[in-house]
């Protein structure tokens, strides 16, 4: 059970996706009902049973580590993306999937995660390019070019990693070396990583390429499944990476304009407009913004993928079907 597929030359009309969008708002998932999770983290529910988990991925949203409140369709639109790349990822190091059971729903090996996100980025762009000129990269132990244009590309991808810390508490930039001091990780297992990493990166631009788009950075996670380092989580999805369009790339950047962009660095503009930056009351999302959030990440899912997807209208309860199924065995 999973969205059906289609050539990206057939399609939804995008008055037939807004239709589809306002019917999903009467069975939006922020949880699965009556079944509390072992883990809640920002967007994803796991269950545990013995060495297997399973993530349902709820339609919530988040920006600045802080949920705002849920998008239609959003759980199946990610885990459209997760499904495809952790496959496409077994090119590169073993991933944590073992198979796909329903729209929102992934079944998976369980890991013991690093507390730790590590980011590569491509080009100079958010909140590094929020930062002081001359303070970019510093508190990841980085020397950059303070002279550097924005959203311009860096000569080899860089890694900014942060730590993993609970929902409701921000996640902190630290060095790699800091990994190592503090515990996280091992010196062998953050070289490790960082290869895992870079592999990932060009295996995501080569294909974002293909697609006329731009991979501009991402984050990716890690952890241990019988002692050998895996990929877990999700890869090169909207909620975890920067994508850009490539074909107005150029003269966007030319007149000094930011890049047309097609992840959530949208959502964080608009709470930047708002006064909102991840600290505080966070705004309240209204029916429109949801529903032109929810018809954004169909866009993306479709565009980065290259073909079109059609999402079904799943109930909460069916989730909860699927999940108790799962903790029985």
């Amino acid at each position: 059970m999973h969205m059906s597929t289609t050539a990206l030359t057939a399609g939804t009309s995008d008055a037939d996706r807004r239709r589809i969008i306002e019917s999903a708002f009467a069975v939006v998932v922020d949880g699965v009902p009556d079944l509390p999770p072992t883990h809640r983290g920002k967007v994803r529910d796991v269950y545990v049973r013995g060495d297997e988990v399973l993530l349902v991925a709820t339609d919530r949203v988040s920006a600045f580590d802080v949920v705002l409140g849920t998008i239609p369709l959003k759980g199946q639109l990610l885990t459209e993306q997760s499904a495809y790349w952790l496959q496409r990822a077994a090119e590169v190091a073993p991933t944590h999937l073992i198979e796909r059971l329903g729209p929102a729903v992934l079944r998976c090996k369980k890991a013991q995660a690093f507390p730790v996100e590590l980011v590569v980025r491509g080009h100079l762009a958010g909140s590094l390019l929020r930062d002081a000129p001359e303070q970019r990269g510093r508190v990841y132990g980085l020397t950059l070019d303070p002279a550097q244009a924005p959203w311009s590309a860096f000569p080899e991808p860089i890694i900014t990693p942060t730590t993993k810390e609970a929902v409701g508490v921000h996640d902190e930039p630290c060095s790699l070396q800091d990994l190592v001091s503090s515990g996280r990780m091992t010196a062998g297992q953050v070289t490790r990583a960082c290869a895992i990493a870079r592999d990932l990166f060009a295996l995501g631009q080569r294909h974002a390429d293909a697609q006329g788009l731009i991979l501009v950075d991402t984050k990716y996670e890690l952890g241990l499944i019988d002692g050998e380092i895996c990929v877990i989580d999700e890869v090169h999805t909207a909620d975890s990476s920067r994508f850009w369009v490539k074909a107005s790339y150029g003269s966007r950047v030319a007149a000094g304009e930011a890049p047309e962009m097609l992840d959530k660095e949208n959502l964080r503009r608009w709470l930047l407009a708002q006064g909102f930056s991840g600290h505080g009351t966070p705004p309240p999302l209204s029916d429109a913004i949801r529903s032109d959030l929810a018809a954004h990440y169909w866009d993306l899912t479709e565009r980065v993928l290259g073909h079109r997807v059609q999402p079904e209208l799943t109930s909460p309860l069916a989730l909860r079907t699927a999940v108790q199924a799962f903790l029985k065995g």
